[in-house]
């Protein structure tokens, strides 16, 4: 192992988890802020064909890129929200046959997954707020609120002379 100079940092110890693994792809459940995103399908282990079928598939659609997965039963793919979504490509995946691991585990990730894209997506096509005016409004009412920090002398008596 190589010793790094400096503070650790999340992402420092991502990439040394990566560099023992022998690999340096990024994480797949791990949170990915921007509109692209990488996910990983897995596929029940009882058909090991599908997996071959499902890549040649998916490698057929515009706006998805599709990689080898972490293990023989999945597929890595990436894609923008804008484009596509998790559930959308494991739903009609699901309608064509083809079988998704149903753990458990694996069932709570694609609900989470499936939720925040829909979160984010519908927060990218809400208009943006403006900050500015947002703060004038609150500095307005904090005139106007009622706290011990104002003082009601008239301004020509509070000077000195």
């Amino acid at each position: 192992m190589v010793a790094h100079s400096g503070k650790m940092t999340v992402e420092k110890a991502r990439k040394l988890r990566d560099e023992e693994r022998g690999r340096n792809t990024l994480p797949v459940f791990d949170p990915h802020p921007g509109s692209r995103k990488q996910r990983e399908l897995r596929f029940d282990h009882a058909r090991p064909g599908q997996v071959r079928e499902v890549r040649q598939l998916l490698a057929a659609i515009e706006g998805l890129d599709v990689q080898p997965g972490h293990g023989e039963f999945s597929l890595c793919i990436e894609y923008d929200i804008h484009q596509h979504s998790l559930q959308a490509i494991e739903t009609a995946l699901i309608r064509q046959g083809f079988h998704l691991d149903n753990s458990v585990y694996h069932q709570l990730v694609r609900a989470v997954i499936y939720f925040c894209e829909e979160t984010q997506l519908r927060n990218l096509q809400q208009p943006e707020r403006l900050i500015k005016q947002s703060h004038e409004i609150y500095s307005k009412a904090w005139e106007r609120h009622l706290h011990g920090d104002h003082d009601d002398t008239p301004p020509e008596l509070r000077e000195e002379k």
